[in-house]
């Protein structure tokens, strides 16, 4: 469980914060938890706030430095009052909703305060971001130039979840003799080969920093895992690039992790009472790209199976179409139990077949189950049959990779069979149940309704001090629909202007847009998208709220592109979103087309993006079961769905989508609305009022 607050009297400092600072939006019954939490701190508030006060004065250490791209350092007044607010609540184990625009420099503002915070605290301090690239901005960039400037003698390091990490003892059994009958497919062997060659050379064993390309399939072979790691009994284990990571997490002073990493460990300290965690206890929380809070807590909180999954572990123990996997190893002992999972597999094809049905039923590929009950569960005794017998062999195993292995596959199927019951029986209360349908299969999936509830308890009320930090966390320059979604309590909240000079923007509003709902809209499109391309001349983001209309778009504007030798990337096409971003730097007049992951967490400075056209406001797709659950809940607990729900998402989405145009003060370009809704719409100028004062043109 997660520590609570000590229960001793609060004292004088924190007292006098707690009455004087904290922000009016509090709760009267909040400000005792804020108390609370200070008295169970040892900070020296005076050295914490001055340290970092000096620091980001104009003639501080930051004066002669050079940030990324050999910038010279300019000081920001919004920066500096961020890092002296993070300072303050860090102080009294208060928590902080802060709001800071691209270009204040965010993450120097929470690196600051919280690496002079660690130092003086007895565990390490966590900083959990959505991105990779963050996360490697943060530990090969932000903080070793920090360690230099501030002269601290701190540690920081990148925390990952285990099957992020190399297994040796995987990698021999893959690689070895036997390998054949360990590898499900003989392509693997290739695979697994040339990650052997790699580790003879590599200091972490981190699969990002292999230099070619590893499937999926082959690194879950070789990569650690929970169920079959022999911990200190393994004869790897001093050398074990994931215990080795674990060691200087417990040395560590900052910890940058990610979303998955820091909610699984959180799930498990607070809500499951499992008595391991994987993180170390931390003394604050730093989330970054906090408006993702909601849905990863949602996501890592819920539970998701695939049909592809299971048969993939079905396959890792026998695969009948082949006669590979761990149970060949066993000869005329296994035959038995190949037989039962041939079996198995043809059973587990149809239990995902009534899904499919369900889902041909309304020709759709979502669709919400809303009974307990309305699937028979055919697999659940069949694998419980499975686990016990399966447990049974590996325990008469000699060799004890080979029992690991084998444990290792009793526990997924443990998992298995408690994740299907859960679904079928629909057993978490207040959560909404789905079926989906992706690229791999049959998706089975539910997720919390009550996350505001779970995360008030868990994340916001624990005696560490929790910092919430984004580009965008207000609507209407309010934190109200923010904190309703995410339960946030016990502390303040900071919304700071932009830095930027609204001049560095102009924003176009045809008027003589149809409606998105026209039967016109779409040809309307195909003559305004050329001509304010023309205006930059490419360097452009073209924003959808749908791959069917990003279609439509691209395959009867390619030869606008074509004539005016302008490069079109279309999402979905043969280059991954990396690689776009990539070439879209490089080629600096080419276009992008995207859909929802092009909205958010993309940082293009400089020229090669100086346009971005919104054709669409980003309502999200109301029919989806957990947006209409959502949304459900509202109008029962006597709320407007639209006003409280739909719109102000659509807003925070709108605000990220075109953050993605001004990165730096040397930024210049123009946003584009193409959506009519925001003149002919009362609820337009929530969009319009969330811009920066940038000048708008209606033309």
């Amino acid at each position: 469980m997660i520590k609570p607050a000590a229960n001793t009297p609060p004292n004088e400092h924190a007292s006098r914060w707690a009455s004087e600072n904290i922000s009016d939006s509090i709760q009267e019954e909040e400000a005792y938890e804020c108390i609370e939490k200070a008295a169970a701190g040892q900070v020296n508030r005076l050295e914490l706030e001055t340290a970092t006060r000096c620091f980001f004065e104009a003639e501080g250490p930051m004066r002669n430095s050079e940030i990324h791209g050999g910038r010279p350092y300019e000081y920001r007044p919004q920066q500096a009052a961020m890092a002296e607010k993070i300072a303050e609540v860090l102080a009294v184990r208060s928590n902080l909703c802060i709001e800071a625009p691209t270009g204040i420099g965010k993450s120097f503002a929470y690196l600051i305060p919280l690496i002079f915070y660690a130092k003086q605290s007895p565990g390490p301090a966590v900083i959990s971001t959505e991105t990779i690239n963050l996360q490697e901005q943060l530990v090969r960039k932000d903080i070793p130039l920090l360690q230099k400037l501030t002269g601290e003698d701190f540690y920081a390091t990148l925390a990952k979840g285990r099957g992020n990490y190399l297994c040796l003892r995987r990698l021999r059994l893959a690689t070895g003799e036997r390998g054949d009958e360990y590898l499900p497919l003989a392509s693997l062997k290739l695979e697994a080969d040339r990650i052997a060659k790699w580790a003879e050379n590599t200091t972490e064993g981190d699969r990002d920093s292999i230099d070619f390309r590893v499937e999926q399939t082959a690194w879950n072979y070789v990569c650690c895992e929970a169920g079959n790691c022999l911990g200190p009994r393994c004869q790897f284990f001093r050398r074990c690039f994931y215990w080795k990571a674990r060691r200087e997490w417990e040395d560590a002073d900052i910890i940058v992790a990610n979303h998955a990493l820091f909610f699984t460990d959180l799930k498990m300290k607070g809500i499951e009472n499992a008595e391991q965690s994987l993180l170390p206890e931390y003394t604050a929380v730093v989330i970054d790209e906090a408006h993702t809070l909601e849905n990863n807590a949602a996501d890592y909180l819920g539970l998701r199976i695939t049909s592809a999954g299971m048969i993939s572990f079905l396959n890792r123990l026998f695969n009948p179409d082949n006669a590979k996997g761990l149970l060949m190893r066993g000869g005329e002992d296994a035959l038995e139990l190949r037989k039962m999972l041939a079996d198995l597999k043809e059973q587990v094809k149809r239990f995902f077949s009534q899904f499919e049905q369900f889902l041909l039923e309304q020709q759709d590929s979502v669709r919400r189950v809303r009974n307990p009950g309305s699937f028979p569960d055919i697999l659940s005794k069949k694998l419980e049959t499975l686990r016990v017998a399966l447990s049974d062999y590996s325990q008469i195993q000699d060799d004890k990779d080979f029992r690991a292995e084998l444990e290792s596959q009793v526990q997924k199927c443990y998992s298995y069979i408690s994740g299907i019951t859960d679904f079928i029986q629909m057993s978490f209360d207040d959560s909404v149940y789905w079926v989906e349908e992706d690229r791999s299969g049959i998706v089975l999936q539910a997720a919390p309704l009550n996350v505001p509830e779970v995360l008030r308890e868990v994340l916001f009320k624990p005696s560490f001090p929790v910092i919430l930090t984004s580009a965008t966390l207000t609507v209407r320059k309010s934190f109200d629909y923010y904190r309703s979604r995410v339960g946030f309590i016990n502390g303040a909240e900071l919304r700071l202007d932009s830095p930027f000079d609204s001049n560095q923007v102009r924003v176009f509003l045809p008027q003589n847009m149809p409606e998105p709902n026209h039967k016109d809209y779409s040809s309307a499109l195909l003559q305004q998208i050329p001509r304010f391309i023309s205006i930059t001349q490419g360097k452009a983001f073209v924003l959808f709220t749908s791959y069917q209309l990003l279609r439509h778009c691209a395959d009867n504007l390619r030869d606008f592109f074509d004539t005016n030798d302008i490069s079109l990337l279309i999402q979905g096409e043969e280059l991954n979103r990396s690689a776009m971003l990539k070439e879209f730097k490089r080629d600096v007049n080419s276009v992008i087309f995207g859909t929802d992951s092009f909205w958010t967490g993309v940082d293009v400075p400089g020229e090669a993006l100086s346009n971005v056209i919104v054709t669409k406001f980003p309502f999200a797709v109301p029919s989806h079961p957990l947006i209409e659950s959502r949304c459900e809940r509202i109008e029962h607990n006597g709320g407007s769905s639209f006003m409280h729900y739909s719109l102000p998402e659509a807003v925070l989405k709108f605000r990220q989508g075109i953050g993605r145009l001004i990165r730096s003060k040397a930024d210049n370009g123009i946003i584009v609305i193409l959506d009519r809704r925001a003149v002919s719409k009362r609820y337009g100028k929530m969009f319009i009022d969330s811009l920066p004062p940038y000048p708008v043109q209606f033309i």
